[in-house]
């Protein structure tokens, strides 16, 4: 069955078909759609940091006067509650964003740099964190994307960079603590070079030692670096060294320019967004032509999507990626054409279908395994429970679907969502169904609509 470069521009590439959106057509347009969700506003307003610190600042505030009271407790309900609205926004501005590839970039570098839920106050940071750290970068260079993640509250706190304090600073004589290297080896094992990459434990606490100090102002929730904290003189990561006395912030900045030009950071984050975009075992050519443009280019990340876009494996073998629980979601609310007040109602806030789902399917809204992030092959989501799950959330959203759309036809939905890639026995299937609902569900669950 021959599928056409549209439907995996649109599919592979973005999140589907929308019945009111003009589908990218290849390449060209979906690069045009990275430029133009580099300018676009979210459709969802996202609070300032600093507001959001000044809520959980009267939470303690709450808690200090009446110690864990009802009060206090409706406070940290409601932050919470806050926080899951704005990940289902998120999700929702995804299936109505005309950007369908910046979007899922969006969601690649989010899971490239996975933070996830760690208390109250930690999960009012990571909608800025999405916003900041990875949408104000993701169209620039990667060195830059990589200094804003690591100054960035939701990843310091994540990965307890508050904890790692110079042995030999003035704070560390003073307490007796040392350094915490969880930032500095996810940087180097995650982030950039990989867990083969060329670098040794010492390394890694050279390098956390140029990070003390790097921390979190309580007073707005913004970056602050503590030079109290922050191990004097010099370190040497990779055979250069970096900083000196006094210890400033910028130190690091020329380490975090130098991992992003690094061949290994090249090759390994280039066989990421093959294996992301394209198949869970890429051809390896594709890869070194992603590596070769990020050498070439040093980072700069238009240049890499281009590579990614311009070699022909990208364009090959439509389906051989399974979509992750949070694409098929979103694929879902797109290919239904839903306006934002009838995605919101039939989320039924705030006891959201879309948070259920996730659960369900064992994709929980921002509640990644690890700083790994989420699994990308097809073994780790098509099992039993997995399965179980896709087909139960295909039958209950189906049933939603015909409730809060009364003109949405099966065979019509079926042929907005997958155009060429509609299988014949699908189709055949779809049209025999007895109720509407159930018409809706078959597409939901074929395999051409959970494969991309």
């Amino acid at each position: 069955m021959t599928v056409s470069a549209s439907t995996i521009a649109a599919i592979r590439f973005g999140y589907g078909y929308h019945p009111d959106q003009p589908p990218p057509r290849g390449a060209d347009d979906l690069l045009t759609q990275i430029r133009r969700g580099t300018r676009a506003r979210p459709i969802f307003p996202v609070e300032p940091i600093a507001k959001r610190a000044d809520e959980v600042r009267r939470m303690f505030a709450i808690r200090k006067a009446s110690g864990r009271s009802d009060e206090f407790r409706q406070m940290r309900r409601k932050i919470r509650h806050k926080t899951v609205r704005e990940g289902v926004d998120g999700l929702l501005h995804r299936a109505l964003s005309p950007n369908g590839m910046f979007e899922r970039l969006t969601a690649f570098w989010l899971d490239h740099f996975s933070v996830g839920f760690r208390n109250a106050v930690h999960t009012r940071t990571l909608v800025p964190f999405e916003h900041d750290a990875i949408r104000a970068h993701l169209n620039g260079r990667f060195a830059d994307m990589l200094t804003a993640v690591a100054q960035h509250p939701a990843m310091l706190v994540f990965l307890d960079q508050g904890a790692s304090i110079g042995p030999n600073s003035r704070a560390g004589s003073r307490r007796g603590r040392g350094l915490n290297e969880n930032l500095a080896r996810e940087i180097l094992e995650l982030h950039t070079m990989g867990v083969d990459g060329p670098y040794t434990q010492k390394d890694v606490r050279e390098f956390a030692e140029l990070l003390t100090g790097y921390g979190v102002k309580l007073r707005d929730g913004a970056f602050q670096f503590f030079p109290t904290r922050a191990e004097p003189g010099a370190e040497t990561v990779l055979g250069t060294t970096y900083g000196g006395d006094p210890p400033r912030a910028e130190h690091a900045h020329a380490l975090f320019e130098d991992l992003a030009m690094h061949s290994a950071t090249a090759d390994h984050i280039a066989h990421k967004l093959a294996v992301h975009f394209v198949a869970d075992d890429p051809d390896p050519d594709l890869v070194r032509h992603i590596a070769a443009a990020w050498k070439r280019s040093r980072g700069n990340l238009p240049r890499v999507y281009e590579a990614l876009l311009d070699h022909p494996a990208a364009w090959d073998a439509f389906g051989a990626k399974v979509k992750r629980p949070e694409e098929l979601i979103v694929s879902t609310l797109r290919a239904g054409g839903l306006t934002r007040a009838e995605a919101k109602a039939i989320d039924r806030r705030p006891r959201s279908h879309i948070i259920r789902d996730l659960k369900r399917m064992n994709q929980p809204l921002h509640q990644p395994p690890g700083p790994q992030g989420w699994p990308e092959d097809a073994e780790a989501w098509i099992t039993p429970q997995g399965l179980a799950a896709r087909l139960d959330f295909a039958g209950t959203t189906g049933q939603r679907l015909a409730k809060a759309r009364q003109d949405l036809d099966p065979r019509r939905f079926a042929q907005t969502a997958l155009q060429d890639a509609l299988r014949p026995e699908t189709a055949f299937a779809v049209g025999g169904a007895p109720e509407r609902w159930e018409g809706l569900a078959l597409v939901l669950a074929s395999p051409e609509f959970n494969r991309r």
